[in-house]
């Protein structure tokens, strides 16, 4: 299952998104917000970050306008990888070498048509499973 998670600013992005994990036929919980009105992302950051973390999702995705804010805020969640793609290579590598669990995109920065891209690139990408990039997980994991 999927987490979903954005502000007012990827509200509409995230419809986007949840019509691309509908065709496909992945599961999908929705944590909001429900509406382009004014929120604050951390509150759908945390919601989405301890839903990953926890086991609930498998993986989350968050979108804010810059994805820069929703992203730190999921990072503060012990456990969570939270990664920042503008593209399907950094997608891609995110999920071969960090393990990412949750991708966080910019709906001010990216178009649907990439969004969507990026988002099946993350989706669809497993962790290599090297012992280089795994010891550089238990690093990032260490208090």
């Amino acid at each position: 299952m999927i987490a979903l998670g954005c502000d007012h600013g990827g509200y509409e992005l995230k419809q986007e998104v949840i019509a691309y994990l509908k065709k496909n036929g992945l599961e999908y919980k929705d944590f909001g917000c429900f509406s382009t009105e004014a929120v604050d992302y951390p509150d759908y950051a945390k919601l989405v970050a301890h839903a990953v973390a926890g086991g609930e999702c498998e993986k989350g995705i968050l979108i804010c306008g810059t994805g820069i804010g929703i992203s730190i805020a999921a990072n503060k969640v012990k456990g969570i990888r939270a990664a920042l793609c503008s593209d399907c290579f950094s997608a891609e590598a995110t999920r071969l070498h960090n393990d990412a669990n949750i991708l966080a995109m910019g709906a001010r920065v990216i178009g649907p048509g990439l969004a969507v891209k990026i988002v099946d690139t993350f989706l669809n990408t497993p962790f290599s499973g090297d012992e280089r990039h795994a010891r550089r997980i238990r690093k990032i994991e260490e208090d």
